[in-house]
């Protein structure tokens, strides 16, 4: 009886010990998401910042590719950034770069914005701006900078939009709700889960088991259960 009692109530305490530590993952996670939260930007938010830089960085190559094969690079910039003239100047592609790389780190690095309105703005102005370029100006007479400047300028910043809009702000609002669910789920009250059923929890009460006995006293003495009967 002992021995059954004690496996008994090692059993339960093997299945209440189970269901406490199934809860430690869940604060643990939602803890550490609490935790990179409050220190660092998301992964994804980390990669759009860094596809952001790499426009600009893209876009002031090629310009300066542009100016090394017009001639000097002293003079070009002196022609295209003091004499700055709409019509023929690439200048003004590199500062809208410039300007796309501002606006979208200062919402999305510094102030970790999250919505979508920022990028919006750089990309609507982007678009028209060059657009308009390309109809006024006569940089296609210019050779092949005069179609790739613009071009891929105009690509990078809708990539940005796409990123941003299909990438980056739903992965983060997933994380949120994740992370709102383990939460929820670590302040309620811990679940019990026992887990593989012991042979310790497989018991019969003690009555039962001393008419047990006696059944099995009874099927190897055949004549002590007649006399039983008899009397």
């Amino acid at each position: 009886m002992d021995s059954q009692r004690s496996s008994i109530s090692d059993s339960l305490l093997a299945a209440t010990g189970r269901g406490s530590v199934n809860t430690m993952p869940i604060c643990v996670r939602g803890e550490s998401y609490e935790a990179g939260e409050k220190k660092c930007i998301s992964d994804v938010r980390r990669t759009f910042c860094l596809f952001v830089t790499f426009d600009l960085l893209f876009i002031t190559l090629l310009w300066i590719i542009e100016l090394n094969v017009k001639g000097s690079i002293p003079k070009q910039l002196i022609k295209e950034v003091l004499e700055y003239n709409y019509k023929a100047s690439f200048f003004d592609i590199f500062l809208l770069a410039v300007f796309r790389f501002a606006v979208l780190i200062l919402a999305y690095a510094v102030c970790r914005l999250r919505h979508w309105w920022a990028i919006a703005i750089t990309t609507a102005v982007s678009s028209g701006f060059l657009i308009v370029k390309v109809i006024v100006s006569k940089l296609l007479s210019q050779g092949a900078f005069g179609y790739l400047l613009p071009i891929i300028s105009f690509v990078l910043a809708w990539i940005e939009t796409w990123l941003l809009d299909f990438k980056v702000l739903p992965q983060e609002a997933e994380d949120e709700n994740r992370y709102r669910s383990l939460v929820v789920a670590a302040e309620g009250p811990p679940l019990m889960n026992p887990g593989p059923m012991s042979e310790g929890q497989f018991y019969s009460p003690p009555e039962s088991l001393a008419d047990s006995d006696e059944e099995l006293d009874d099927k190897h003495d055949p004549e002590k259960g007649l006399l039983q009967k008899v009397t």
